[in-house]
C-alpha cells in the first residue's frame, strides 16, 4: 500500500490526484492540506479517511474542526499545519499542489524526512531551485514533476542518456490569445483570459498560460529538473496540445512524449514511477489527427516569457521577484485592479528594481518576495 499526502487537495491537481486515488486501491491518503474550501475538504477527508489535515485558513479550521468532531483526524491550521502534513510520519510521497512560494518551506519539511516529492508546485523549484536539488540528493529522494511538460521530459529521458542530452524543446498551447499582437490585448478581459484552448487548470495557472509567463516559469524550473542551461531549452508553440515536450540528444535524435491533454496521465506517472499502470480515458487517434503543427513563440507580444529567460540566466534571487511579480499581478488582474498587459509592465519594474543577491537562503527568499509585494502596493 502506497502512503500519500496531498497538499492544495481542493484545487484542480489535487483533486485530480485524488481521483487517481479513487481508481486504484492500493494508495492511501494519510494526509490532506488545504487553503479556504473546508466544504470539499470536509468531504475528501470523509472519503479518504487521513489522520490528520491542515487548513490555511484558522477561522476555517475551527470550523472544520466542529464539522469532523465524529471523526478520528487532527485539524491543523497555518504553516505550521502544512509542515506537520508534509512531514507526517506515515506518508511516503508529498503531492505538493499548492500554488505559489508557500509551498517552499514544506517541500524543504517533507525532503528532510525522507519523502519522495510529486512536485506540482513550480515556485518552489524557480525561486530555490539552488536549495532544493542538492537537499533532495544529499537525503536521496526523489523529485517526480507533475507538470505536464517537465513529466514529458522526465519520460523522454528514461533509457537515454542523460549526459547525451543536447536540448530541451519545452512545448507550450500558446494560450488563448496566441497570434495576437499587443495592440490586441488591450482591453482583454479576465474571463477572456480564462478561456483556455486545451486544459482545464486553476485560475491564475489559467492566467499564466494566457501570457506565456507560466511557459517561463517552466523554462527555469527544467533548469532544476534536468540540471542543464537556460539556454538549451526551446519553447515551441504547439497549439494542438499533443506532444507534451521532448529532448534532443547529441547525436540530432529527438525523443517525445505525446498524449491527449490529460493531467491524470503525469500525475499518476509520477505516483508509480516507474511503473505504468492504465489509466481510463481518450486515446490518442492518429487517424482522426489531420495535423500537429510549431511555431515560433512571439516573446514581444508575450514578453513576460523573455522576461523570465532573463531571470534564469541571471539566477540568484531574480527568480523570485519574477515569480513573486507575477503573482501579485495576476491577483490584481484577477480583481480588476489592473489592466491585463499591465502583468508583464510589472514584473518588469520589479526586476528592474531588484539588487540582485547571487546565493539567496530560504530567509531572503521570503523576504523578497515580501519587499515585492510592497514595491508594487506603493507603485500600483
Amino acid at each position: 500500500m502506497k502512503k500519500i499526502a496531498v497538499l492544495g487537495s481542493t484545487g484542480s491537481i489535487g483533486t485530480q490526484t485524488l481521483e487517481i486515488v479513487r481508481t486504484n486501491k492500493d494508495i492511501e491518503v494519510t494526509a490532506l492540506a488545504a487553503g479556504n474550501n473546508i466544504e470539499l475538504l470536509e468531504k475528501q477527508i470523509r472519503e479518504f479517511r487521513p489522520s490528520l489535515a491542515a487548513v490555511w485558513n484558522e477561522q476555517k479550521a475551527a470550523e472544520l474542526k466542529i464539522r469532523t468532531a465524529d471523526l478520528d483526524v487532527e485539524i491543523l491550521t497555518g504553516m505550521d499545519g502544512l509542515l506537520a502534513a508534509a512531514s507526517q510520519k506515515e506518508s511516503q510521497i508529498v503531492v505538493t499542489a499548492i500554488v505559489g512560494m508557500i509551498g517552499i518551506l514544506p517541500t524543504i519539511e517533507a525532503i528532510k524526512t525522507g519523502k519522495d516529492i510529486a512536485l506540482a508546485n513550480k515556485e518552489t523549484l524557480v525561486t530555490a531551485g539552488h536549495i532544493i536539488m542538492p537537499l533532495a540528493e544529499q537525503y536521496g529522494v526523489s523529485i517526480l514533476p507533475v507538470d505536464s511538460e517537465h513529466s514529458a521530459i522526465f519520460q523522454s529521458l528514461q533509457g537515454g542518456q542523460q549526459k547525451a542530452l543536447h536540448k530541451i524543446l519545452l512545448t507550450a498551447s500558446g494560450g488563448p490569445f496566441r497570434g495576437k499582437k499587443r495592440e490586441d490585448l488591450v482591453n482583454i478581459q479576465v474571463e477572456d483570459a480564462l478561456k483556455h484552448p486545451n486544459w482545464e487548470m486553476g485560475r491564475k495557472i489559467t492566467i499564466d498560460s494566457s501570457t506565456m509567463v507560466n511557459k517561463g516559469l517552466e523554462v527555469i524550473e527544467a533548469k532544476w529538473l534536468f540540471d542543464v542551461s537556460v539556454d538549451q531549452i526551446q519553447v515551441v508553440v504547439q497549439p494542438q496540445s499533443i506532444i507534451h515536450s521532448m529532448v534532443e540528444y547529441e547525436d540530432g535524435a529527438v525523443i517525445a512524449q505525446l498524449g491527449t491533454p490529460d493531467m491524470k496521465l503525469p500525475i499518476q506517472y509520477a505516483l508509480y514511477y516507474p511503473e505504468r499502470r492504465y489509466l481510463p480515458g481518450d486515446r490518442l487517434d492518429f487517424s482522426a489527427l489531420s495535423q500537429i503543427t510549431f511555431e515560433k513563440p512571439d516573446m514581444e507580444t508575450f514578453y513576460g516569457l523573455k522576461l523570465a529567460y532573463e531571470a534564469g540566466r541571471k539566477g540568484g534571487s531574480l527568480p523570485t521577484v519574477f515569480n513573486a511579480a507575477n503573482e501579485r499581478a495576476v491577483a490584481m488582474f484577477l480583481d480588476r485592479k489592473i489592466a491585463y498587459l499591465e502583468i508583464p509592465e510589472i514584473i518588469s519594474a520589479c526586476m528592474e528594481n531588484h539588487k540582485n543577491i547571487a546565493d539567496p537562503t530560504v530567509e531572503e527568499i521570503l523576504k523578497i518576495e515580501q519587499e515585492t509585494y510592497e514595491f508594487i502596493k506603493n507603485r500600483w
